[in-house]
């Protein structure tokens, strides 16, 4: 398995995944002065540069800034499933937003999946864009009754699904499923990489290895220097702009994903959902999420994900972060009996809604500063999607999508998983009281971290691969949590509202603004 020396830039995760791998990134040159621009966005991930490359067409002046490279994010963390199956099914959406909401679902994901055939086509983007279709079957704990519910409610969507006796691909029987048609998969990192040099063709300029530190009405500012913009777009995966309003709306789950091989052509092409675990405590409720990718000449990919749990939370289920990984394999070897060697493994990050939409549209409270979050599984379509919805909204245009989407909106439907997340985000403020997972630093093998306790003060101390000892306080800069450590992505992780930060201390994701603060203690 490949790993990351670089954590902070190439990717938001220690291991290395097949993507990021298998590509070169594009990095462009920091912010050296101050900017104005027309639009300044803030994030190269899909949605970001999505909504770049739409503006850009329409005649905007865009300014896109990222803090890593073009997709190291978690648009290079993903599975890259395109898709109009939407993760949290089409009974749940239509429970929540009605037959016309789902069907709005249902017609912007398509949509989204169009766009980008027809993007690869008209640019020259060689990205392994390719048709195919989907299968959903039965998660173990699940009952037959859901996918007949699926296919009513799908339909009712406007997707023209089916029911099959038989799930084609696996070698191992697990009974019927839904068929959806006219799916897709591509590989993001070379789709980004050709919408970034796109983008520049339309006039568009990106900025890398550049952190925002502060997002406010018509500017946006750096460590060293500001563009100001009449309208800005923060597109980091979950909002850093936003201190709280959003992250009661939307919870962060670490999500797991190998690359195991099997010999070429033995598998046709498809994507494989399960129904999810009935039984889990996240009201996510976890599944399986499969797909193929051609790997050299003598294999195939089986790239699988799944194992969610509750960013930093993994304890809360008995399952460390680096014992999901064999579980997902141990699924693999069951479903394609041809199935060899691994060849990768990472982990991502999903910002779950509680309403099953993504938030795309102005944040709350704000005129000209809009946000992408929300993925929910299906951040390739989503982040696509805002590069639609977000060029008509900041061009004044009327879009049917929009109230779907809205950031601002209110779904009184899921107030009893509000009251459940709350519960757990209270739970997690009174962690400053739990008990240390080391006493001293002394504890620390090379590559380990731990939270420990040094006087009045929750400490994060890290033992780099050269045995260097690296201390910071383990408050979140955010809201205040006590992060966690991820031994698998070597990171310390906020359980609350998904903040990450290296080893040493360096701010990986938000929605928290600055790194840990260090601190000196006694060893």
């Amino acid at each position: 398995m490949k790993t990351n020396p670089d954590q902070a830039s190439l990717t938001s995760g220690h291991h290395v995944s097949y993507w990021t791998d298998s590509v070169e990134p594009i990095r462009f040159t920091p912010l050296n002065q101050d900017r104005q621009a027309d639009v300044v966005i803030v994030g190269a991930g899909i949605a970001g540069l999505s909504v770049g490359y739409n503006l850009a067409k329409s005649g905007k002046k865009v300014i896109i800034l990222e803090d890593g490279y073009v997709g190291s994010g978690e648009t290079g963390r993903t599975t890259a499933h395109l898709s109009n199956a939407l993760d949290d099914q089409y009974t749940e959406i239509e429970r929540y937003h009605g037959i016309e909401g789902a069907r709005i679902a249902a017609e912007s994901h398509t949509e989204a999946i169009n766009f980008i055939e027809r993007i690869c086509q008209q640019e020259g983007i060689d990205c392994d864009f390719t048709r195919l279709d989907g299968y959903l079957f039965l998660h173990p704990t699940d009952q037959p009754d859901t996918l007949q519910q699926e296919l009513e409610a799908s339909h009712r969507a406007g997707v023209l699904t089916q029911m099959l006796d038989k799930v084609p691909g696996l070698t191992k029987d697990v009974g019927a499923c839904v068929q959806f048609p006219r799916q897709a998969q591509f590989h993001p990192m070379k789709y980004l990489n050709g919408l970034a040099e796109a983008f520049i063709r339309l006039g568009g300029e990106i900025f890398t290895e550049t952190r925002v530190t502060e997002v406010s009405e018509n500017e946006v500012k750096t460590e060293r220097y500001s563009v100001r913009a009449a309208d800005v777009v923060v597109a980091t995966n979950t909002p850093m702009n936003d201190l709280f309003t959003m992250h009661t709306k939307q919870w962060p789950y670490r999500t797991y994903v190998v690359g195991v091989k099997i010999p070429k052509g033995s598998v046709p092409a498809a994507l494989w959902w399960d129904t999810g675990d009935q039984e889990s405590k996240w009201i996510t409720q976890p599944y399986n999420y499969i797909r193929l990718q051609p790997l050299d000449d003598q294999h195939d990919l089986v790239i699988c994900g799944g194992h969610d749990h509750k960013t930093g939370q993994a304890d809360e289920e008995g399952i460390p972060e680096t014992d999901r990984y064999q579980k997902l394999i141990d699924w693999v070897k069951e479903h394609f009996s041809m199935a060899t060697d691994v060849a990768y493994r990472w982990s991502g990050q999903v910002m779950e809604p509680l309403d099953a939409m993504a938030f795309i549209g102005k944040n709350p409270g704000n005129e000209h500063i809009y946000i992408v979050t929300g993925d929910s599984g299906n951040g390739m379509t989503h982040g696509t999607i805002a590069g639609l919805l977000l060029t008509d909204l900041i061009n004044g245009l009327e879009n049917r999508w929009a109230t779907l989407y809205d950031p601002s909106r209110i779904t009184l439907k899921v107030t009893g998983d509000y009251l459940k997340e709350a519960g757990n985000f209270a739970a997690q403020l009174a962690d400053y009281f739990s008990s240390d997972e080391v006493k001293t630093v002394n504890e620390l093998e090379r590559g380990a971290g731990a939270i420990l306790t040094s006087g009045l003060q929750k400490i994060a101390a890290y033992r780099d691969e050269e045995g260097a000892l690296h201390t910071h306080s383990a408050i979140c800069p955010h809201l205040a949590c006590v992060v966690q450590w991820n031994a698998d992505e070597r990171s310390f992780d906020c359980p609350c509202h998904g903040s990450r930060f290296t080893g040493k201390g360096v701010l990986v994701n938000g929605p928290a603004d600055s790194d840990l603060k260090k601190v000196t203690i006694k060893s």
